[in-house]
C-alpha cells in the first residue's frame, strides 16, 4: 500500500523535486501552492457550474490542466510548456467573450449567481497567485516570462469569464458605488 504521508515535512521542511530540503515557507512553494489552491478552486467551480453555464466546462479544465503545466515549469528545469499560444488564446476568448456582456461604466460588486459568483473569486486567487510568482521572480528564482505573463492574462480571463457567466445566468451585475436616491444624478 501507497502511504500518502512519509513524516519528512513534520519539522516545517520539505524536499523540493532536486532533493534539496527547503522550508515550507520557502518562496517557490508558496508560489506552487497558490497555484495549487487556484486550480482546485476551478475544481469547485466546475463542480457548481449552473445549468445555464455547463458550456464552460471544458475551457475550464483545460486551464486547470495549464496550471499543471505552469506548476511543472517553476519547478523543473527546461521545462516550458506555458508559451505564447496559450497566452493568445486567452486574449481571444476575452475578446470574443466582451461584446457579449454588458459595459459597464464603473466598478462593479463581485459576486452574482454561483458560477459567476465562484469565477470572481478565482480571479482574486489568480491575483494572489500572480503576486507570488512576482515575488518568486524577483527575489529567488528567475521565471519565463510567458508565466508572468499567462498569469496576469489568466486573472483578466476569470474576470471576463465571470461576468459571461452572470450573462448566461440572466444575473444584473450590481454597482460598487450605492446611489443616493436624493441626488439628481441618481
Amino acid at each position: 500500500m501507497l502511504k500518502i504521508y512519509t513524516k519528512v515535512g513534520d519539522q516545517g521542511f520539505t524536499k523540493q523535486v532536486t532533493g534539496k530540503m527547503v522550508p515550507k515557507c520557502d518562496l517557490q512553494l508558496e508560489a506552487l501552492g497558490n497555484v495549487d489552491e487556484l486550480q482546485s478552486y476551478l475544481g469547485v467551480t466546475i463542480a457548481n457550474l449552473s445549468p445555464n453555464c455547463e458550456e464552460l466546462k471544458p475551457e475550464l479544465e483545460n486551464i486547470q490542466r495549464q496550471l499543471y503545466q505552469l506548476q511543472a515549469d517553476i519547478v523543473v528545469k527546461r521545462h516550458n510548456e506555458i508559451n505564447s499560444e496559450m497566452i493568445n488564446a486567452l486574449e481571444k476568448r476575452i475578446n470574443e467573450l466582451t461584446p457579449k456582456i454588458p459595459t459597464i461604466p464603473e466598478f462593479i460588486l463581485p459576486g452574482g449567481k454561483a458560477t459567476g459568483a465562484n469565477l470572481q473569486y478565482a480571479r482574486t486567487l489568480a491575483r494572489r497567485t500572480e503576486r507570488s510568482l512576482v515575488n518568486l521572480n524577483l527575489n529567488e528564482q528567475k521565471l519565463s516570462e510567458n508565466i508572468l505573463k499567462y498569469i496576469n492574462r489568466l486573472s483578466d480571463y476569470l474576470f471576463i469569464l465571470g461576468r459571461y457567466a452572470n450573462v448566461l445566468d440572466n444575473y444584473t451585475e450590481v454597482k460598487s458605488k450605492k446611489h443616493d436616491p436624493n441626488r439628481i444624478n441618481g
